[in-house]
């Protein structure tokens, strides 16, 4: 497995094609490695990168605290079957002057964005930035992070792209917690609370399967479920079509329900697909 440091070297290599690649923030955890794995069975050569990304953390998010294991994380990429490892800095990725910026401007404004308004920019112009530097085949990324999946598949699609966004599913611990790197900040009471989350969207599920096409209907219940929860602070519970974002009434195509919830330190978020 060979680890490179800037983007100079990574451009020297030449990788055997086809390529996958796994964007990460490091601090890996299982799903992360179901991505490497997948495309691992796909793809000739693997590369994934680490990068905790400055852009787009909020000015009193946790960008200084965002937990970091560089030795971990290689001996599990490895253990994957790994090809590069690429680990910049963030002078490497934003040198001096920096000033260019890629937004998918009305997917980035729902959920996420309400919340985190800038975090959609940072994120479209690392991923952007990171698909001209490793020029991948195929990239892969977790069902998790709905809208930002959502997201980059717009921008690839917009700006031509030539690359194949994957989308894997959600990995989760025993008790149905998606697997987060942010998980790490919960105490153990904390995280005895936390597949509350998981709990509202089973419930979701379960409205639906029964007949139930009322968003507002499905929504009310999921928070009341929530709000069982004393440790859990709802930031948005959101019931959307999967294509726009768009907050639906009534369900009657897909809908992607989603939520994001504090649990003390950590916001968590989660989601599942109706229809």
């Amino acid at each position: 497995m060979k680890v490179v440091q800037t983007i100079h070297e990574f451009k020297a290599l030449n990788l055997p094609r086809p390529l996958g690649f796994v964007p990460t923030m490091g601090y890996l955890h299982e799903g992360h490695i179901l991505l490497v794995k997948q495309a691992k069975a796909a793809n000739k050569t693997v590369a994934v990168s680490i990068f905790v990304n400055p852009t787009q953390f909020g000015p009193k998010e946790d960008l200084a605290s965002y937990p970091r294991d560089i030795p971990r994380d290689l001996a599990m990429l490895e253990k994957a079957g790994t090809d590069v490892v690429f680990i910049p800095s963030a002078a490497e990725m934003y040198p001096e002057g920096y000033d260019t910026w890629v937004e998918v401007e009305k997917l980035q404004k729902h959920l996420e964005g309400d919340s985190r308004p800038t975090h959609f920019k940072g994120v479209t112009t690392v991923v952007n930035k990171l698909f001209n530097i490793v020029m991948p085949d195929n990239a892969y990324f977790g069902q998790k992070d709905a809208q930002q999946l959502l997201v980059i598949m717009k921008m690839v699609k917009d700006l031509n792209m030539n690359l194949q966004v994957i989308a894997c599913p959600t990995v989760r611990e025993p008790d149905g917690l998606a697997m987060s790197s942010r998980n790490t900040y919960l105490t153990p009471e904390q995280r005895q609370a936390a597949p509350v989350l998981r709990k509202s969207l089973m419930l979701a599920k379960e409205m639906y399967d029964k007949g139930e096409r009322d968003a507002d209907k499905i929504r009310a219940a999921m928070i009341a479920l929530l709000k069982t929860e004393p440790q859990g602070q709802i930031d948005y519970v959101s019931i959307a079509d999967t294509g726009t974002l768009n907050e639906l009434k009534i369900i009657k195509g897909q809908a992607l329900v989603s939520l994001a919830v504090k649990i003390g330190k950590p916001r968590l978020i989660d989601n599942i697909i109706l229809g």
